[in-house]
């Protein structure tokens, strides 16, 4: 069950309030002795967090369906979602906020609030992290959150049953810093490898240009974006929208003469990327390059308003 974006927390009784954490979505299922890890589009990844597995086996149950949030912790204690994709880490924890299954009874359907009690119950008296309800009024926590520098807040209904594999309006999320997940259409070649990426989104089955990614990157992030970019190169480019016919006074647009000098890819590697506003052109401003998003498919990232 994924959130819907919004721009503001929702005000009402029935509304709960919990972090958004800066890391990689991940369900954990346990049968009896064996755990597996699995990322939003279903890849099993427990090889890779081998400590994680270790302590979601101390549930309190033979089966479960946990579902949360993989959190890389930097040295100065912070979430990082830099250092989750990096492997650069001080530790990497998990944080469950749900349960969809327990010892072979389907929770799904039951509201979110008894699901959050069986969960306690679960990982009571282990070392898994429980991603609690935050307290005060909705001000009151976006205030706090804000301060702390975390990326932002998911407001879920209560009553709200779990709808795997889709969107619910009785989700939303409110990111405080502007990124979002973006995809990789082309880049601009450069004896580094690229001097700028181009990236978009999906309207339906159509990909829209956004902008130039210049900033952010680190010559680890560079070299591991053009390995995965060197083996999707195309002939023709993937944005319906380009060439534009114009660029505008930051620069964001590609005109037909700049088309020659872009290399193209088939979009399918997604990108998390950091920007200040959109422009009245539907282009990002100040674009700054985050990490690489394994977790999400191409075909899922629209554009967040």
């Amino acid at each position: 069950m994924m959130a819907t974006p919004a721009s503001a927390l929702p005000v009402g009784e029935d509304w709960s309030y919990e972090v958004k954490w800066d890391g990689y979505r991940t369900l954990a299922l346990k049968d009896g002795p064996r755990v597996r890890l699995f990322s939003r589009n279903l890849k099993d990844v427990t090889g890779a967090y081998p400590s994680v597995t270790r302590t979601l086996g101390e549930l309190k149950a033979a089966a479960a369906l946990v579902d949360g949030e993989l959190v890389a912790i930097d040295e100065q204690g912070r979430p990082s979602f830099q250092a989750l994709h990096h492997q650069a880490a001080h530790v990497v924890v998990y944080y469950a906020f749900d349960l969809l299954l327990l010892g072979g009874r389907d929770l799904t359907r039951e509201p979110l609030d008894s699901r959050r009690k069986q969960l306690a119950a679960a990982v009571r008296g282990t070392s898994i992290l429980l991603s609690e309800p935050l307290p005060g009024t909705p001000a009151q926590i976006e205030r706090a959150v804000r301060e702390l520098g975390l990326e932002g807040v998911v407001a879920k209904r209560r009553s709200s049953r779990y709808e795997a594999g889709r969107r619910s309006g009785k989700w939303l999320k409110v990111k405080f810093s502007r990124r979002q997940e973006f995809v990789v259409g082309g880049y601009k070649p450069a004896n580094n490898g690229f001097d700028s990426v181009l990236v978009g989104y999906y309207e339906g089955r159509r990909l829209y240009y956004a902008g130039k990614v210049r900033a952010g990157f680190t010559a680890h992030s560079r070299r591991e974006l053009m390995e995965g970019l060197t083996p999707l190169g195309r002939r023709s480019c993937p944005f319906v929208n380009l060439p534009s016919m114009k660029s505008s006074h930051w620069g964001e647009g590609v005109r037909p003469e700049d088309m020659a000098a872009l290399a193209w890819v088939t979009p399918s590697l997604v990108v998390e990327i950091a920007f200040t506003e959109w422009t009245r052109d539907n282009n990002l401003r100040h674009a700054a390059y985050v990490g690489l998003r394994e977790d999400k498919p191409a075909r899922d990232v629209r554009r967040e308003t």
